[in-house]
This record gives structure tokens, C-alpha cells and sequence, in this order.
């Protein structure tokens, strides 16, 4: 199915590892993924696919080997202007191993959890020896040259750009000027491209990502002991509004990758009023902590057909001194916002002026957006908000042949009997294609409606 919603939440942070291993444990295609990382011509990694334990629930677990020795080694990416315009001419080859190690399906780590600056939950962040640096541009042209599919790349390329502008507002440098250790990047790569992979392969079309966990205390990375949050995740949350909580846990929770995927993808703030869950993945970290270290992914699904009873927010306010023009305008503007109904009521205010009362009826998540539309567009100085509960009809959307075409008919069932209302844009939208009476149109239309009930 495409079109699928997926809900990250990250309780116990997020970082690169534990989205991808969720997004695997959600249904991604290991051999696609295994095919992508292959074409990316990188070398010095291998990768393991299997199965872990967070304080009793079974979780996935995707691993990066580098070649140091370390599993899942990151860096941050690191100032180096003397490299600036440098550009990486190494040869990048895949370790052939990849696929018989991710072959694995079935073992348990034993994490270590003494490296330093643990990036993605008790990864490595030292690495000795001199290495190649490859800035933003380098990267992109890897991942342009792969064998990917073009929604992967794009995801990929976003990604990479969020890490990218935290880290060059983190040392104060220009994009241009922000280089990845060799290592480091590696597996950055590998992470950020396999995240990508997976989505696109899952069929993502929209995000929804909770409020993120973050420890306390600090890390140890190249550039010596750095605070938790860490300057590029915290860069990342404030430019993409990303809601944050800090618990008392002692640790990094949250990943510059983590937080860049995280950013990166989502495409909604709130979760829909009404909702099933159509399937969970459960993505393992590297350390453990008092509460499951896991990132759990849903694919989740708006429901169509509603129960008895919902609760909608009721907008008032008063409305004078306000043109005809501008009201048509304002119910267009809430209307395309998500208001679920818009309407005015002829009123009298104080000393007997004429005015009109706005009303508009939404959900919890639209409630925000929609005050912001009113206060914009309108002379409201207040707005009235009123929690109400509504008895309502289960209901459905249908498509249906008729003589002009497919029209889309609402189906309400209200004590087992059915009603059915064709859409007006459809009705509408007939009657200029043909050049036809409203009425001729609509009749014809219900004919065939009742045709399809019988």
C-alpha cells in the first residue's frame, strides 16, 4: 500500500542504527537495502543483521563492522579549512563481505559501552591514524553515483544537508568548510543511505515523530568533552522545532544523525485524532538503560470510519470592521488549513453595531494552525475555544461510475440503514465539463448511486 504513515517514537532517543533496525523490523526489504549499500562503492564496513533483547523485548539490531575494528565507529564531522576546496579522490569499494555477514539473522551482541562520545548508543567516536576527509559535496556525488532509486537519493541527500547545517553553525564555518573524518563518514553514510532506503522501499509518504528523550551529563569526542545535548543536535532541534525532553538518564540519547533523520523526514507534527496501527518495529541501541533503549516505528493508518462519539474544538469570535471579501477569503483560508467546518452567524454587538460571529469546528492538531489563521487574516483581537463532544455517524468514502464519470459519494450507516451524498467539487466539476444545470447534473449522478445501493 502506498501512501503509509509512519510514527516514530523515540522514548529512549534515536539515532541511526535503531532507525534503521526499526524500519527493518517494520517490513523494509533487507535484501533492497543490502543491494543499495552495495552500489554505493564505498569500502572499509561490513554489516550484521539480527536480533537483540531491551529489558526483555525482542528487538532488531543492524550494525555497522568497520574496518578499525569498531562497530558503528562515528566521528563528528569536523572543521578543516585547510582542506576546503579538496576533494576526495579515493576509489570507494564495497567490502565484499557485506552480504555474508548480514547474512546473520539470528545472534545476540554484547555491547561494549566504554568507547568514547558513544554517537549512536555506545558507538566509538576515536579513531587513530590519518584519514581522508570528504565534506558535503563529496558525499553527495557518492550517493549521486549509486545505484539507489531517486526518492532514496533525495531523502539521503536531505539528511546529509541537516547534519551538514548544525555542524557548520556548531564551529562557526560555512558548509563548504565542514569536513567528515573517513570513518566517521563511513558509517554516516552507510546510516543515513540505509535510513533513506528503507523508507522509500516502505512506502512512506508522511511522518509523524514524537517528542524525543535526551540524557544528561557529557561525552568525549574528538574535539575533547562536549555537553549532552551535543551542539549539532541541539542546532537541529531548534531549526526544525523539534520537541525535546531531558530525563534523568546519565548518557547521549539523541544523535546528530538521529536528530538530522528525525528532521529530515518528518512531514506532520500530531498524531490524527483516530488511528490503527497496521504494524510496529522495534529498533535496538547500543546501551542500556534503565528503560528500554529501543526506537519503535508504526505504521499507522487515519480511521475512516468513525465510532458514536469524537471530540471537535469549537473557534469563536466576534468579527466587525471586516470587509464581505475578506471573510469569503478567511473561510477559504481556514477550510484549506483543515477546519473540519466554517461558518457565520449575523450578529449585534455593543451599541448595536453589525458584525458577525466566526465559528469554526476542528480537531486537536488543526487547533493551533487555524487560531494562527484567524489572527492573521481577520480584526480578532480574541478567540473563544470550547472541548466539545459530538455524536456522529460511521461513515465512508466510495467511488462510483456514472454517466460523466467516477464521483466520489459519502456513505453514512446510521442503525444499519445507509445514506449516500455524492461530493459537490465532483457534482461542480461535471457541470463545467459538460456545460449542464446543477440539478440535471445531480439527479443523474444519485441515479446511479441508487443503481449501485440496490
Amino acid at each position: 500500500m502506498e501512501g503509509k504513515t509512519l510514527y516514530l517514537e523515540c522514548f529512549s532517543g534515536i539515532s541511526g542504527d535503531m532507525t534503521v533496525a526499526a524500519l527493518l523490523d517494520l517490513g523494509a526489504d533487507k535484501d533492497v537495502l543490502l543491494s543499495a549499500l552495495e552500489s554505493l562503492k564505498v569500502s572499509g564496513f561490513d554489516i550484521k543483521i539480527g536480533r537483540t533483547q531491551k529489558c526483555g523485548i525482542d528487538a532488531c539490531d543492524f550494525d555497522v563492522i568497520l574496518e578499525s575494528g569498531h562497530d558503528h565507529g562515528h566521528t563528528h564531522p569536523h572543521p578543516n579549512p585547510a582542506a576546503k576546496k579538496q576533494l576526495s579522490a579515493a576509489s570507494f569499494r564495497m567490502s565484499p563481505g557485506i552480504k555474508a555477514k548480514a547474512a546473520v539473522k539470528e545472534h545476540t551482541h554484547s555491547h561494549d559501552n566504554g568507547h568514547s562520545h558513544s554517537h549512536d548508543h555506545g558507538h566509538s567516536h576515536s579513531h587513530g591514524g590519518d584519514h581522508a576527509h570528504r565534506n558535503l559535496y563529496d558525499i553527495m556525488r557518492i550517493i549521486d553515483s549509486s545505484g539507489i532509486t531517486p526518492g532514496a537519493k533525495a531523502i539521503s541527500k536531505r539528511i546529509f544537508e541537516v547534519v551538514a547545517i548544525a555542524e557548520s553553525k556548531a564551529h562557526g564555518l560555512g558548509i563548504e568548510d565542514v569536513h567528515f573524518h573517513e570513518v566517521g563518514a563511513v558509517d554516516s553514510i552507510v546510516d543515513i543511505v540505509a535510513a533513506a532506503v528503507c523508507i522509500d522501499n516502505l512506502g512512506i509518504r508522511d511522518v509523524i515523530v514524537s517528542e524525543m528523550y535526551e540524557g544528561t551529563g557529557h561525552v568525549k569526542c574528538q574535539h575533547g568533552i562536549l555537553p549532552v545535548p551535543v551542539p549539532a543536535v541541539l542546532n537541529i532541534l531548534s531549526a526544525n522545532s523539534l520537541p525535546i525532553r531531558i530525563t534523568e538518564e546519565s548518557g547521549e540519547m539523541i544523535t546528530p544523525t538521529g536528530a538530522a533523520i528525525a528532521a529530515a523526514l518528518r512531514t506532520k507534527e500530531n498524531l490524527p485524532d483516530r488511528y490503527v496501527i497496521r504494524g510496529i518495529g522495534i529498533g535496538a541501541g547500543k546501551k542500556d538503560f534503565r528503560k528500554a533503549n529501543v526506537l519503535r516505528a508504526y505504521i499507522i493508518e487515519e480511521s475512516n470510519i468513525s465510532g458514536t462519539t469524537d471530540s471537535v474544538w469549537l473557534l469563536e469570535t466576534n468579527l466587525d470592521d471586516i470587509t464581505g471579501e475578506n471573510l469569503g477569503y478567511v473561510m477559504e483560508k481556514l477550510l484549506d488549513e483543515g477546519a473540519k467546518d466554517v461558518f457565520y452567524t449575523p450578529i449585534f454587538m455593543k451599541k448595536n453595531r453589525p458584525a458577525y460571529k466566526l465559528s469554526v469546528i476542528c480537531s486537536e492538531s488543526h487547533k493551533a494552525g487555524l487560531e494562527s489563521v484567524i489572527f492573521r487574516n481577520t480584526t480578532s483581537i480574541g478567540i473563544r475555544k470550547v472541548l466539545m463532544e459530538r455524536a456522529i455517524l460511521e461513515r465512508e468514502s466510495i467511488t462510483i461510475n456514472t454517466a460523466f464519470g467516477p464521483a466520489r459519494v459519502k456513505v453514512t450507516t446510521f442503525e444499519g440503514e445507509k445514506s449516500y451524498s455524492p461530493e459537490y467539487e465532483d457534482i461542480r466539476n461535471f457541470c463545467k465539463n459538460k456545460d449542464l444545470p446543477y440539478g440535471e447534473v445531480y439527479e443523474s449522478v444519485m441515479a446511479s448511486v441508487r443503481s449501485f445501493s440496490k
